[in-house]
């Protein structure tokens, strides 16, 4: 088997189990992502860079709040890795999973680590107000509307506001307009609240 069946036929079926925001959909997304900007760096394995987007959120399988750090385990303890990698690069693998959270205080420790979290920001406005929302009626369903909203501007101010936890590690990323655009958009009331009607009336209608 090689490396990239491998992946697909027993790696992304595990993001099946997961919630909306974190199904196959986003762990291809990490992966394309993560190799357009390995482009700028020429000595990241490409190889080692695909696993560590692969399975950068497996370990959602043991809760979301440590999911990083059982991603990392998985990866050291995944002893099929060993066809195609060896200790130390599978080592290099799981420190960049570890390393992707948003809400780490840490740097990443390596350039592999920076390119999957870089990836990881999927800052995309109408991807990150329904992944949220989906997160809310997943997470928290006895929340009323007014609730939910609130919840949803808190958790937009907290993490991708100015001033808020989000970092941005790789320059050659599209990201920095991205954000800068979002910013915009929740520092406006009115929009943010229009943007959210529109996105909350999709999800509620499927």
């Amino acid at each position: 088997m090689s490396l990239h069946d491998f992946i697909e036929n027993e790696i992304l079926p595990l993001y099946d189990n997961f919630d909306a925001g974190h199904q196959r959909d986003h762990a291809r997304y990490v992966m394309a992502q993560s190799q357009q900007l390995a482009q700028f760096y020429p000595e990241v394995d490409r190889d080692m860079l695909l696993v560590a987007a692969a399975y950068h959120d497996v370990g959602m399988c043991q809760g979301r709040k440590f999911h990083h750090v059982a991603s990392a385990r998985i990866i050291r303890d995944d002893s099929r890795l060993l066809q195609w990698f060896t200790p130390e690069q599978i080592e290099i693998i799981a420190d960049a999973a570890e390393d992707h959270r948003a809400s780490s205080t840490n740097a990443p420790r390596t350039i592999y680590g920076r390119i999957i979290a870089e990836s990881d920001r999927q800052i995309i406005a109408d991807v990150i107000v329904r992944r949220t929302i989906q997160y809310t009626q997943t997470y928290f369903p006895d929340l009323n509307e007014q609730e939910q909203y609130q919840r949803f501007i808190d958790h937009m101010n907290e993490k991708y506001a100015y001033g808020g936890y989000l970092k941005l590690w790789i320059p050659e990323s599209p990201n920095a307009q991205r954000l800068d655009d979002f910013r915009r958009i929740i520092a406006d009331p009115v929009a943010i609240k229009q943007k959210y009607d529109d996105i909350y009336a999709q999800v509620v209608a499927k």
